[in-house]
């Protein structure tokens, strides 16, 4: 035998030769810089989605489920609060910096702007536009546009209607 075509002395942690274990080195190393195959990374499912299924709904992780008016009651209490705080903490910083600012002054000044704005919010939820009236007759009709203008004085009230 030549000597390039014997085996080395065989290594006692790898069971393998000198050149075996080189060899093996080179294809684990080829093995590891080879392209990789295409493998999608994504996909699209453009099938249509039923309407409904047979499935029970399932609550979702968040606020719990609740109608339209217990959801626009809760992000009013939530916005009230953190405009509470806000105002409070305000008022809080001012009275710490002046040393001499009054509580009840302090409550007037942050207080009127907060019921101002709550009042206006009331007044702006219940604003709704005047009804469409729709009116069918029959027959002749007489309509009476004249407008009355009343005034009531008096500490016993008396009123008086004039066309």
């Amino acid at each position: 035998m030549h000597p390039d075509t014997t085996p080395g002395p065989v290594r006692p942690d790898t069971g393998m030769s000198d050149d075996e274990a080189a060899a093996e080195a080179q294809r684990i190393i080829a093995d590891a810089y080879r392209p990789a195959p295409e493998t999608p990374t994504a996909h699209r499912d453009d099938s249509p989605v039923p309407a409904y299924g047979s499935a029970p709904p399932v609550a979702q992780p968040g606020r719990p489920p609740m109608s339209q008016g217990a959801t626009d009651a809760s992000v009013l209490m939530l916005a009230g609060g953190a405009t509470t705080a806000m105002i409070g903490g305000t008022a809080s910083v001012l009275m710490y910096v002046s040393q001499f600012a009054d509580p009840i002054v302090c409550a007037i000044v942050f207080g009127a702007p907060t019921a101002l704005v709550l009042a206006l919010g009331r007044l702006a939820k219940k604003a709704k536009p005047a009804p469409e009236i729709h009116q069918h007759y029959e027959g002749p009709v007489y309509q009476d546009r004249r407008t009355v203008h009343s005034r009531t004085t008096g500490v016993w009230a008396k009123t008086t209607n004039q066309h």
